[in-house]
């Protein structure tokens, strides 16, 4: 990887004065969320490549504009272009969103190592690498140390977004120009994209939120009142900024769409993944069974493991979280999740407010 020197795409990009030479976008990860932002920029007028694994889906794509696996009711811009060849996609642009799954996330980073020289390079995976608990950010500046790099995560179910209904993103880095650029990209009259500078506290947000959305999906199945729903969800942040502010993330990040905003879209849609796999848990189906029928990775199961892991080292109190964990996996009732946020009644009810007591 030669040096890099950020100003090459900040130079390229349109501004307000001028247009210049449109934006070079690449995302990595055909599936339908990396589909909807690809959409999203090529709409934006932004030189969009999607690159997947697979030649065959790849010029199939090109050829009838619609990924009939993830989005076949949507028909995408013509513009968008799709390549199976990662060098020709990742050679040469500004910036590299990545929607890889976590599980492949650092192998597909260190592919593109070769071909990175003035790149920026996007997270937009919500979860966590399996056994080493590292969030993605870590893992782009373990494999690419040099590159500027960002987040980006918020309530952004992919039918709607491609769909052109109204949403909002925010982008996290700790470059004004990583973010510039970002929301230069993909920001539209339909999709508004926000600025941070809490990387590690979008990020969080973003992937412990499917924890929660599992549980919620769960209920969903047993048919639980809106009182228990919204119990479940507001205790839901107060669990996850608990664990973010251990780990050294602003509380009130959690007040905005990376945080609450996620959480309720992930929470309450039956397009969200992780919903579906709770609710196809509730409804008796082996974890297996719920995977296969998804088609789908769901990022929650594996934060579930890898978040109670982390919370009992930390001594984090995250009842939601455990009682997921024996549900799930010791094959506890699901009665327990309800029963988890009974306990420990003289907690306050909205975090870091009251002194916190251990009854």
């Amino acid at each position: 990887m030669t040096e890099i020197n950020f100003s090459d795409f900040v130079n390229a990009m349109p501004t307000e004065d001028k247009n210049t030479v449109a934006l070079r976008v690449t995302v990595l990860g055909g599936g339908s969320f990396g589909t909807a932002i690809a959409n999203t920029a090529a709409r934006n007028g932004c030189d969009t490549t999607l690159w997947i694994r697979d030649a065959k889906t790849a010029q199939e794509i090109n050829e009838k504009h619609v990924n009939t696996r993830y989005l076949p009711d949507f028909k995408l811009d013509k513009n968008l272009k799709v390549s199976s060849d990662i060098e020709q996609a990742v050679r040469d642009k500004d910036l590299i969103l990545v929607t890889i799954p976590s599980h492949s996330f650092r192998s597909v980073l260190q592919k593109i190592k070769p071909f990175i020289t003035a790149q920026a390079v996007i997270s937009l995976t919500k979860g966590i690498e399996v056994d080493s608990f590292k969030f993605m950010s870590e893992i782009i500046r373990e494999e690419l140390p040099q590159v500027p790099y960002g987040v980006l995560s918020g309530p952004n179910l992919a039918k709607e977004i491609v769909a052109g209904m109204p949403a909002g993103t925010v982008v996290a880095s700790h470059s004004e120009r990583v973010r510039f650029a970002v929301q230069k990209a993909l920001h539209s009259a339909l999709f508004r994209v926000f600025a941070s500078d809490d990387v590690h506290g979008v990020e969080l947000g973003g992937a412990l939120k499917n924890i929660y959305a599992v549980a919620m999906g769960m209920a969903a199945a047993h048919k639980v009142g809106e009182n228990t729903r919204s119990m479940i969800l507001t205790r839901a942040l107060a669990e996850m900024s608990r664990f973010a502010v251990k780990l050294g993330a602003n509380p009130l990040t959690f007040l905005g769409l990376s945080g609450v905003g996620d959480l309720f879209a992930t929470c309450t849609s039956p397009l969200s993944r992780n919903y579906q796999i709770g609710f196809a848990l509730g409804q008796g189906k082996t974890l297996e069974q719920a995977i296969k029928d998804l088609g789908q990775t769901a990022e929650g199961i594996n934060t579930i493991i890898q978040v109670r892991k982390r919370a009992i080292e930390l001594d984090v109190y995250m009842p939601i979280t455990n009682a997921l964990y024996e549900v799930i996996f010791e094959h506890a009732p699901p009665l327990n999740i309800a029963l988890s946020l009974m306990k420990n009644g003289h907690r306050s009810d909205v975090e870091f407010v009251l002194p916190h007591r251990d009854v």
